[in-house]
C-alpha cells in the first residue's frame, strides 16, 4: 500500500494522509503492551505513516520516551521520515491528577527542553499547547513557540482545541500549521465555526478521536468491563443508556460497512478522510492488528450515496452524551 500525503495547512509539513496517535500506548485506555506498542510504531513507519502524535503529559513523559525508543530502534530511513507532533502545557500531579494548563513563555521553553530529551531528537516538527491557558494571552504562548522555531528547536506551530477567536489571534502572531481537534462522525461541532475559520486562514486539521475512543470502532460492546484507569469508565458517552444509544448508531454504520465489505472502523476513518484534503485523521491504534485495519480505510471510497447513507444513519448531533465529563468540558475553549 502506498499512503497518500496531505499538507498541514499552507505553512505546515507534508505528512501521510493518516497519522498515528500514540497516547493510548501509555495512558487513559488501560494497560498497554510496551513491546507491541513499539512494534506498532515500527509497522506504521514501515507502511509509510510519517506523523507521530504525542503529548509530554501522556503518563508524565512515558509516551515520549516510548516514541523515543521506537525511533531509536527503527531503521535509519524510517526514523528520518518520522515527524513528531507534541502537545504541552497540561499540568499533572504525582497521582496522575490534572491541575490546569501553563502557557507562559518560560514554561513553553521548559516543556520543549524536556520533550527534546525524552524523544531523543534535535527538533520537534509541530509543537502546540494542549489547551489554551486562560491566564496567558495566546499571543504570548504562540510567540514563545515562534522563538523556538527561530532557534531551530521547533519546525512548525500548531494549536489544539482552540476557539475560533484564539485561532485568529494566534494566526495573527505567527504562521500556524494546523489545529488538532476531535472530529468524527458523531463529533461534528467543528463544522459550525472552527472548520470555516481554519479554512479561511489556510490552517490544516489533525483530527483525533476519529473512532471516538473506540466507541465507533465496531469492536466495543455494551458489557465490556473498563478498568479504573480507563478514561472511558467515566466518559459520558460510555455510560448506561448513553452507551446503549450510541452503540445503536454503530450498528446502523455496520449495515453500511457490511454492504461495502469493510469494517465499521474503516467506514468511520474513511468518512473523516472524505471531509477534505486539509484534514489528517490520527488513528489511535495500539496494536499492529488495529493499525492494519485503520490503514485499510485508505482503500475505502465513499461516493455520494454512501455519504448520504451515513448521514441518515448517524445525523449530526445524534451522539448521546458529551465527549468529556463536565469538569473537563469547562476547560475547552472550543464548541462543546
Amino acid at each position: 500500500m502506498t499512503i497518500p500525503t496531505r499538507t498541514l495547512g499552507t505553512t505546515g509539513p507534508q505528512v501521510s494522509a493518516l497519522g498515528l496517535g500514540c497516547m493510548g500506548m501509555s495512558a487513559l485506555y488501560g494497560e498497554a503492551d510496551r513491546t507491541e506498542s513499539i512494534a506498532t510504531v515500527h509497522a506504521a513507519l514501515e507502511a509509510g505513516v510519517t506523523l507521530l502524535d504525542t503529548g509530554d503529559f501522556y503518563a508524565m513523559g512515558h509516551n515520549e520516551m516510548l516514541i523515543g525508543e521506537a525511533l531509536r530502534t527503527a531503521p535509519a530511513a524510517r526514523r528520518e521520515q518520522a515527524l513528531t507532533s507534541v502537545k504541552f502545557g497540561a499540568l499533572r500531579d504525582p497521582a496522575g491528577g490534572w491541575s490546569g494548563y501553563d502557557g507562559r513563555p518560560a514554561a513553553v521553553k521548559n516543556f520543549a527542553a524536556y520533550s527534546l530529551q525524552r524523544l531523543g531528537v534535535d527538533h520537534i516538527d509541530v509543537y502546540r499547547i494542549a489547551r489554551v491557558d486562560p491566564g496567558v494571552p495566546i499571543e504570548e504562548t504562540v510567540g514563545a513557540i515562534a522563538e523556538l522555531v527561530e532557534q531551530g528547536y521547533v519546525r512548525h506551530i500548531g494549536l489544539s482545541e482552540a476557539s475560533a477567536d484564539a485561532i485568529r489571534r494566534a494566526a495573527a502572531t505567527a504562521p500556524i500549521s494546523d489545529l488538532q481537534i476531535e472530529y468524527a462522525i458523531i463529533t461534528r461541532d467543528i463544522e459550525r465555526e472552527i472548520l470555516p475559520t481554519t479554512r479561511e486562514l489556510g490552517i490544516g486539521i489533525t483530527a483525533y478521536g476519529v473512532l471516538s475512543r473506540g466507541l465507533i470502532s465496531g469492536h466495543f460492546t455494551q458489557d465490556r468491563q473498563l478498568g479504573a484507569q480507563d478514561f472511558r469508565a467515566f466518559s459520558p458517552r460510555f455510560q448506561g443508556d448513553n452507551l446503549r444509544r450510541n452503540l445503536e448508531l454503530v450498528e446502523a454504520l455496520r449495515k453500511i460497512a457490511d454492504e461495502k465489505g469493510v469494517t465499521v472502523a474503516q467506514i468511520a476513518i474513511a468518512w473523516v478522510l472524505s471531509r477534505g484534503t486539509d484534514i489528517v485523521p490520527l488513528v489511535g491504534a495500539r496494536t499492529r492488528e488495529r493499525l492494519s485495519e485503520s490503514l485499510g480505510a485508505l482503500d475505502v471510497s465513499l461516493d455520494a450515496a454512501d455519504l448520504a447513507a451515513i448521514e441518515e444513519a448517524v445525523p449530526e448531533g445524534a451522539a448521546a452524551g458529551t465527549r468529556y465529563p463536565a469538569v473537563q468540558m469547562a476547560h475547552l475553549g472550543t464548541e462543546q
